[in-house]
């Protein structure tokens, strides 16, 4: 088996590289238009606004879904996972929609608990957002949350700023969580090794030779230690090709139980025990780093937050299947950590 037929589903699903296209817009200003309409009671009307957030290098855009409450309430920034996932948390790479983040959102609203929801560069309605591959670095993901996040302070009708992570988003949202001093962070499904941990583990398990083998552990060795490798063997250009290798080094940088260590704020792990893309061990290690973060088992819950068994058939038809819905518990722990929070301006 050639690797590159195995590496496309590696790299869209767990590397998130989808950066196809040029930037289209310049400057230095952000400006999320979350001016929402409300009623002359004072309460905000409930519903889903369409958002956009100029990073200076490409413009994003987003939901921002309201409750049917007086403001000011909190308010939860969802970042989606790896490969392109959508606002939703869905994917072109799979049949169906999931929606797992929209019902997510439509959860919390219905709660008196305010979200946004955003399309990636590269990803859906941010797609001229994407830049050349060349030119992608993982802190590029990392200060586009944390643009959202400075706006979504700026804006009076919230009291507290939550980030919640899903998968990948789980360390992009606990960076920009570092950064922005978040009210609360929580880690939902979120892996607990570094990057490359992760991807010699999924590469050894698929049936490629000694040789090539030893090949992909000596380039990706080169690039945990910062050094580029070119050329690179033809049978790992579809993975580690020269111009993917800078956005893998400032990834592989990053080791997920080091960062969340580094919290100061309330933080809720969530992981459920049937995720056959993040183990359980990865939640318990972000845990252990952190004793004073909440970890929660969700028991049958997969990595698309629905109940399904291990069986894997089973666990890629629900991948596709909206009308499963997001695990109540799951539900329930995000929202009774967002209210137990102290509103902070």
């Amino acid at each position: 088996m050639r690797l590159g037929k195995f590496s496309l589903s590696l790299i869209a699903l767990l590397i998130g590289m989808a950066a196809l296209t040029a930037p289209t817009a310049s400057g230095d200003n952000v400006n999320a238009q979350t001016a929402g309409p409300q009623n002359p009671s004072g309460a905000q009307n409930a519903g889903a606004l369409n958002v956009s957030c100029d990073t200076g290098t490409g413009v994003l855009y987003g939901t921002l879904e309201l409750p049917a409450a007086k403001p000011p309430f909190p308010i939860a920034l969802l970042i989606a996972g790896s490969g392109p996932t959508d606002r939703d948390g869905n994917s072109p790479m799979l049949p169906g929609k999931n929606d797992a983040l929209k019902m997510i959102a439509q959860a919390l609203a219905a709660r008196g608990i305010a979200s946004l929801r955003y399309d990636k560069r590269a990803i859906a309605a941010s797609k001229a957002a994407g830049l050349k591959e060349a030119d992608l670095r993982f802190d590029i993901y990392v200060d586009d949350a944390v643009r959202w996040g400075q706006q979504l302070r700026k804006d009076g009708r919230f009291n507290a700023l939550v980030i919640a992570g899903h998968s990948e988003g789980s360390l992009i949202g606990m960076l920009a969580a570092q950064k922005l001093g978040a009210s609360g962070y929580v880690s939902i499904a979120g892996p607990g090794r570094p990057a490359a941990t992760i991807i010699m583990e999924q590469v050894r398990a698929q049936p490629i030779g000694p040789d090539l083998l030893k090949q992909v552990e000596d380039v990706v060795k080169s690039l945990e230690e910062g050094r580029q490798v070119e050329p690179v063997p033809a049978a790992l250009a579809p993975m580690l090709r020269p111009s993917v290798q800078p956005y893998l080094i400032s990834w592989f940088k990053y080791d997920p139980a080091r960062e969340i260590a580094k919290l100061k704020m309330p933080v809720l792990i969530l992981q459920g025990t049937t995720d056959i893309q993040v183990s359980v061990n990865d939640a318990k290690l972000l845990a252990s780093a952190l004793p004073a973060a909440k970890l929660v088992m969700l028991d049958g819950i997969n990595h698309v937050l629905k109940e399904a068994p291990a069986d894997r058939a089973k666990q890629v038809a629900s991948y596709s299947d909206p009308s499963l819905p997001v695990s109540p518990r799951l539900l329930e722990e995000v929202i009774g950590f967002i209210n137990g929070l102290k509103p902070q301006k």
